[in-house]
């Protein structure tokens, strides 16, 4: 297996290919011989998800190969560690927001499996902090997610408020992990292949939960 992972200016579209090449010559690798293309489908950046989707698209459809539609909040809360009966995987949404998913423990062949709840969501803080505090009452949860500092303001800012957002969520776990998805994103890839369910590359679309600064701009100046 190889990851490759980069803090750059350097924008993604314009580095993904040549960081691609760089990783199949390390790993001696091409293209071709791979039998299934996993790939982020959402929720996350507009442009990060477009350009990973349509270079995916393009391999799938030129070396007739499935794709892997796999969540990223599924890769973030995958990476758990915690016993705790829900799991709830968060990442930053921009704009003050939270992407989150709310996952149970069930059993599986192999101990136990996270299965999503409910839909995948995205809020301001206020309504990622109501979300969890019904769920925490019901069971005890961990939080897992890539950003734990926004994640405790958010929470840190509930309790100074007197639990204005929807009562204030007990003591619960912040776990952080690691931004990179690309290894989870493989496994849980893999796991859909042994599944039966993949795409292809006209029928992979993204998940972005909500619409484009572009749209939400294009629709309010049409309503103005």
């Amino acid at each position: 297996m190889g990851v490759i992972g980069t803090s750059s200016g350097e924008i993604y579209s314009s580095r993904i290919f040549r960081h691609l090449q760089f990783l199949l010559d390390e790993l001696a690798l091409r293209l071709e011989e791979f039998d299934v293309f996993a790939v982020a489908a959402g929720p996350g950046s507009f442009t990060g998800l477009r350009v990973g989707l349509a270079a995916v698209k393009g391999w799938a459809e030129v070396y007739g190969k499935p794709i892997a539609a796999v969540s990223a909040l599924e890769a973030v809360a995958t990476q758990s560690r915690s016993r705790a009966a829900t799991v709830v995987s968060v990442m930053d949404a921009r704009r003050k927001e939270f992407y989150w998913a709310i996952y149970g423990h069930e059993p599986a062949s192999a101990g136990t499996r996270l299965v999503l709840k409910n839909h995948e969501l995205v809020g301001t803080r206020e309504d990622f902090v109501r979300a969890i505090s019904s769920c925490a009452a019901a069971s005890d949860l961990a939080i897992v997610t890539p950003s734990p500092a926004m994640v405790r303001e958010a929470l840190a800012q509930s309790e100074n408020n007197g639990g204005n957002d929807g009562g204030v969520p007990p003591r619960i776990s912040v776990d952080r992990v690691p931004p990179i998805l690309a290894p989870e994103i493989g496994y849980l890839g893999w796991l859909q292949a042994q599944q039966g369910q993949l795409a292809d590359a006209l029928t992979l679309d993204a998940n972005y939960i909500r619409r484009s600064d572009a749209e939400l701009h294009w629709k309010g100046s049409a309503g103005s």
